[in-house]
């Protein structure tokens, strides 16, 4: 038994800026397990596991997780998930193409998962069914990214699309990551307050809405709690910032700590992550003092 587990795909991403061209590892799982090592989890009494898939042409991604320490399971793929992300002199906005797909995740390779809390890191609508979230949720504290549900691809390029079986799925849904963005998508509310109402009327116990620059608002048994955003010294790179929001606050909620801590935190590391291309890389001491800043 863990105490988080992640499940999802590794991607081979394509970052296109106005002042850069790079290409990376990425997917919320890697920058969710990336994230977790750094805050240096064993420390903290948390033990962590990911589950990935990923095709043999990038084992050397996984073999550099193994070496930091993260414990990996792969389940194989014939390709591995290819994204090219090109963004304009506004990071806010991104232009996504997927180059190559991988395989679905089954419930046959994931009936061996057991952990407190187990984040799916979904980046397309079909990375899981309904039955896997049924299963994973009996079994554990169960979170949802909900971009990749949220996700069509048609020529190459990846479109927005409502969720078509999000009512069963919500049921099954402990806790929620959502923008501003998919949360419209999703309920066909523009008032965020009433949209977290209405997801968590749908069964989400709770629900994390992330408005990039405007912060975060947060949902717990009927209250709700609104977190500033933190401003980075320099903004690099977007990507995975979503990714470590929900990297910081289940790390947090897996120590014990309450909702408003882990938001806290999680508004802290996401900062710290816009500063650089690639993952979260700072010590629990660094994000803390961040974390500092806004109370």
């Amino acid at each position: 038994m863990h105490d988080i587990c992640c499940i999802g795909h590794i991607t081979h991403d394509h970052i296109i800026t106005p002042h850069s061209d790079i290409h990376l590892p990425g997917g919320t799982s890697y920058y969710f397990s990336c994230g977790i090592q750094a805050l240096n989890p064993g420390r903290h009494g948390i033990s962590y596991r990911l589950v990935t898939s990923i095709a043999d042409t990038d084992a050397d991604v996984i073999a550099r997780l193994r070496r930091t320490g993260i414990e990996t399971t792969v389940i194989p793929s014939r390709e591995t998930l290819y994204f090219e992300n090109i963004y304009d002199n506004d990071v806010n906005n991104r232009r996504q193409r997927v180059l190559a797909t991988a395989d679905p995740f089954s419930l046959k390779d994931l009936q061996d998962i057991e952990a407190r809390y187990i984040v799916l890191g979904s980046l397309l609508a079909e990375d899981f069914n309904l039955e896997i979230l049924r299963y994973l949720h009996s079994r554990s504290i169960l979170t949802i990214d909900a971009q990749g549900f949220l996700r069509s691809i048609r020529d190459y390029r990846v479109y927005a699309t409502d969720w078509e079986w999000k009512m069963e799925a919500l049921k099954y849904t402990d806790i929620l990551k959502i923008n501003e963005y998919e949360v419209e998508m999703l309920t066909g509310e523009t008032d965020y307050h009433k949209a977290c109402l209405l997801l968590a009327r749908w069964g989400v116990k709770e629900v994390l809405l992330t408005l990039g620059e405007n912060g975060s608002i947060l949902l717990h048994e009927g209250t709700f709690y609104e977190l500033p955003a933190l401003h980075p010294h320099e903004l690099v790179d977007t990507t995975g910032c979503g990714d470590t929001y929900v990297m910081g606050y289940i790390f947090q909620r897996a120590s014990g700590a309450d909702v408003l801590r882990a938001g806290q935190f999680a508004t802290a590391v996401s900062c710290a992550k816009l500063e650089h291309h690639g993952p979260f890389n700072e010590t629990y001491e660094e994000a803390t003092a961040r974390m500092l800043q806004q109370q």
